[in-house]
């Protein structure tokens, strides 16, 4: 996943719904549109960090050092633990408008 590269606060901060919420006109719309899109960004991570996370296990079998794994795999997790959460990577997206999305027969970009 490309998240590294972009700029995404890593922590929450206070946006205006109703000025957000323009391209739908509802906010409710807009909330569901960043839930799925975060929920989207979420199982992506999970996916590519269990991938990585795999590699150890192999590694593991053909009797490596237990401490240089186990360090290597902590710093793999605080890694993925510093990145930015998928809502506020979800919200940065829909702000910059680049999500598609289909509500009740309206394609939006």
């Amino acid at each position: 996943m490309d998240i590294k590269r972009k700029n995404v606060p890593h922590n929450t901060i206070s946006r205006d719904m109703v000025q957000l919420s323009e391209d739908t006109g509802n906010v409710y719309e807009t909330v569901m549109v960043i839930a799925k899109r975060a929920n989207q960004i979420s199982q992506a991570l999970k996916q590519e960090l269990h991938s990585k996370l795999e590699e150890f296990q192999t590694i593991s079998a053909e009797d490596v050092a237990p401490t240089t794994e186990d360090t290597e795999q902590m710093d793999l997790s605080r890694q993925y633990e510093r990145m930015p959460k998928a809502t506020l990577i979800a919200a940065k997206e829909y702000e910059d408008g680049e999500l598609y999305h289909n509500v009740a027969g309206r394609s939006k970009k």
